[in-house]
């Protein structure tokens, strides 16, 4: 299994794009796989440059129903009509970042919801022994510091996020598991107790954003949060790759307690899991 990060946010030496958002190609035995599309059709520019064949690609899964993940699909089917994308059905609901000065919608573009090869999904589902995807992580533990502001339009009314929308690949091959999460809106701690529980056992490798980017700085209780979760993730016999929404100052949280065992990954950078 290989896997390449196509875009993330930090700028890169190599004259690769980079924008706010996420994207990651995967060759396994049987799939050339996406996860996630970036923002815009920027990871297009870097799959070329890279020399991925995007016509390749059998199969898109959107890790959530968030722009800066999902931006470049309409671009990628105009390249590509024939891979499946796979999200979750509540992917398409009305998402917003909103707080006392502004209002903004960050959910999908709606033409994606009309694309022929899109698969709306209701919960879990296993496309073939190599690739399964898991949803429905209801835990509250160590909830992330950078959901503050998240909103669901419900009516005329702003709910609190809940990211049901939000789902998780899981990947298999030679006996190795890898889990690719978006960004654990849902807590990379709950996402794994749920992994835990579907599969009886911890994934080998992790690629995730950790969500803790703030604009401001991290109050003690923040910063309490996410020491915290590094001393549960350190815990577990598992390599994770982190990047996108966890911000500078969070991974060196982080790092501090996970050591080596935490690691970034760049727009550019190829893994042989």
């Amino acid at each position: 299994m290989k896997l390449l990060n196509l875009i993330e946010n930090k700028p890169v030496e190599s004259g690769l794009l980079y924008e706010h958002g996420l994207s990651f190609y995967v060759e396994t035995q049987k799939h050339r796989l996406l996860v996630d599309t970036g923002a815009s059709d920027a990871f297009l520019c870097n799959a070329e440059a890279l020399g991925v064949d995007i016509s390749l690609v059998d199969t898109v899964i959107l890790s959530h129903g968030h722009y800066d993940h999902t931006g470049g699909v309409l671009a990628f089917a105009q390249r590509n009509p024939r891979a499946n994308i796979y999200l979750q059905a509540k992917a398409g609901g009305e998402y917003y970042h909103k707080d006392a000065q502004s209002e903004r919608y960050i959910g999908i573009d709606r033409r994606i919801l009309a694309l022929p090869q899109v698969r709306l999904m209701e919960g879990n589902y296993a496309i073939d022994d190599e690739i399964s995807v898991f949803t429905n992580v209801t835990g509250r533990k160590l909830w992330p510091v950078g959901n503050c502001g998240l909103k669901q339009k419900m009516g005329d009314q702003f709910v609190d996020d809940s990211f049901a929308h939000e789902q998780y690949v899981v990947l298999s091959e030679a006996g190795k598991t890898v889990l690719i999460s978006g960004c654990a809106h849902n807590g990379i701690i709950n996402i794994l107790n749920t992994y835990q529980d579907l599969y009886g056992s911890t994934p080998d490798i992790v690629f995730s954003g950790f969500h803790m980017k703030k604009s401001c700085g991290y109050t003690e209780a923040e910063k309490h949060t996410i020491c915290a979760t590094g001393a549960e993730l350190a815990k577990l016999p598992t390599v994770f790759y982190t990047g996108h929404c966890t911000s500078e100052a969070g991974y060196q949280l982080l790092h501090e307690i996970m050591g080596e065992q935490l690691r970034e990954s760049h727009t550019g950078d190829w893994f042989n899991l």
